[in-house]
């Protein structure tokens, strides 16, 4: 079945198809990815051409445990353990120099390699059991056309990618709602100082009490292209409209504490920091299901998970 609940027996039947080249998407935490095996140059292929990816945009390389960081990288500073210790399995991708195992159609070209351990049950158990039967990394972007919103939901991805999918051989895992709701924080750790190249859930507080290092924002400036760092990005259909009051007919996210004016369209009203990043990309969906035209954004305010949902939103707003 082309959309499938989350066995045992379809986990193993997917980590297979994996292996036989075809597509996977599975939940993580943070959002749903479109997984093909990471050393599969043909496979890899068919997420740029599912996605409308450009050739030169690296992706990301989730693996099952810290333990396999060696064989995806040639040089792992003290730092960048200390961050995979404290932070994996969770919503954290570190940047390395990559080694032989990395290649080209996975670095966009360059000589790093983005790595993560996902903390979510149903993508953990798929990892393990691709390594089970020899796989080795499962290369997975957000499973969108790219640009767009990223899927926090199975019928998400199926929506939007179901006519760019082979739906005889690849595969949707459903595993519910994603409960992070923002991409992964991406840290570059090739230099003497963790950079930080993308907001998320790890914050760069939380990153410099890991490290005991002083933490370089470079997520506007980086040399290294990584996921999600276009100006443009994370776009509805819908216009997005920053910190405005929405006329009748747009329309509206915002924390609950903030009214709903008289004729806007209430799309999410989020209790907490956490709830709105959780519903997010599901708000923005709903606006272009119900053909709105523009869709007015309170932002949160404060540093951490606030300043990574408004670094997202700003993306969708250019």
């Amino acid at each position: 079945m082309f959309l499938s609940k989350c066995s045992a027996e379809m986990i193993t039947f997917a980590a297979q198809s994996l292996k036989d080249g075809h597509l996977v998407a599975f939940p993580t935490e943070t959002v749903y990815g479109l997984g093909a095996d990471a050393t599969n140059e043909s496979a890899v292929a068919k997420i740029y051409k599912a996605k409308g990816r450009p050739a030169d945009h690296p992706l990301i390389v989730h693996i099952a445990s810290m333990e396999a960081i060696n064989d995806w990288t040639s040089d792992i500073p003290e730092y960048a353990i200390k961050l995979a210790r404290d932070f994996w399995p969770g919503p954290m991708t570190l940047v390395l120099k990559r080694s032989s195992l990395a290649k080209d159609f996975i670095t966009g070209n360059q000589e790093t390699v983005g790595l993560r351990v996902p903390a979510q049950p149903i993508a953990l158990a798929l990892l393990k059991e691709f390594e089970k039967i020899g796989g080795n990394g499962i290369a997975a972007p957000s499973a969108n056309r790219f640009g767009a919103v990223s899927p926090t939901t199975a019928n998400a991805v199926m929506e939007e990618l179901l006519p760019y999918l082979d739906i005889n051989n690849d595969r949707i895992l459903d595993g519910g709602p994603c409960t992070v709701g923002v991409e992964s924080t991406i840290i570059d750790c090739t230099s003497d100082a963790p950079k930080l190249l993308r907001l998320g859930a790890i914050t760069k507080e939380m990153i410099k009490e890991s490290t005991g290092l002083e933490v370089i924002d470079a997520v506007s400036n980086s040399e290294i292209r990584v996921s999600g760092s276009l100006e443009s990005h994370y776009a509805p259909n819908a216009k997005v409209l920053l910190d405005q009051a929405p006329n009748p007919g747009q329309g509206f996210i915002a924390l609950k504490e903030v009214q709903t004016p008289q004729g806007a369209i209430r799309l999410a009203e989020p209790t907490s920091i956490e709830e709105y990043a959780r519903n997010l990309y599901a708000a923005l969906r709903e606006a272009d299901a119900r053909n709105l035209t523009e869709v007015c954004v309170t932002q949160p305010t404060g540093e951490g998970l606030a300043a990574a949902i408004r670094d997202r939103l700003k993306r969708a707003a250019n």
